[in-house]
């Protein structure tokens, strides 16, 4: 097998899309793991006051806590989903070029999966955002109505 050095260019130049979109799937997943941890903190920190008394108050946020966690988790999925499948399109565009292989459908179906992985993961921390700002607004303000 010869394989022309413009051949491999060219691969690469179609290889360049899906690895910046692998860059901005790997920020995100940064983001999200950064949103997990600050969960978990506020969980352990929770628990802890638990040990002193039961607290109605601190059940009701430990179960916010632990939806918005899931829905993380979600989403944390979703992305490493994404970039898998991203590598996996730049593996299969060099190695179709290279052996000849026609993988463009599975290419194609494989994009399209991706990007519904990347939806799902945005729609998770949409979730995970309103689920948090929903608590939040409604413990800014006391039973009377006035702010705190």
């Amino acid at each position: 097998m010869n394989i022309q050095t413009n051949d491999i260019g060219h691969v690469i130049q179609l290889a360049i899309a899906p690895v910046f979109l692998l860059t901005g799937v790997a920020t995100k997943l940064t983001v999200l793991t950064n949103r997990l941890a600050r969960i978990i903190d506020r969980t352990r920190d929770l628990k802890l006051r638990l040990q002193q008394g039961p607290d109605r108050d601190i059940h009701e946020e430990l179960d916010v806590l632990y939806q918005r966690w899931q829905l993380i988790n979600y989403a944390i999925t979703s992305s490493t989903a994404c970039g898998f499948l991203i590598c996996v399109i730049i593996a299969c565009l060099f190695l179709g070029d290279t052996a000849g292989l026609p993988l463009d459908r599975y290419i194609a179906g494989m994009f399209v999966v991706a990007m519904i992985a990347l939806i799902a993961s945005f729609i998770f921390l949409l979730r995970e955002v309103l689920v948090s700002f929903r608590y939040m607004r409604l413990h800014l303000h006391d039973p009377s109505g006035r702010s705190c």
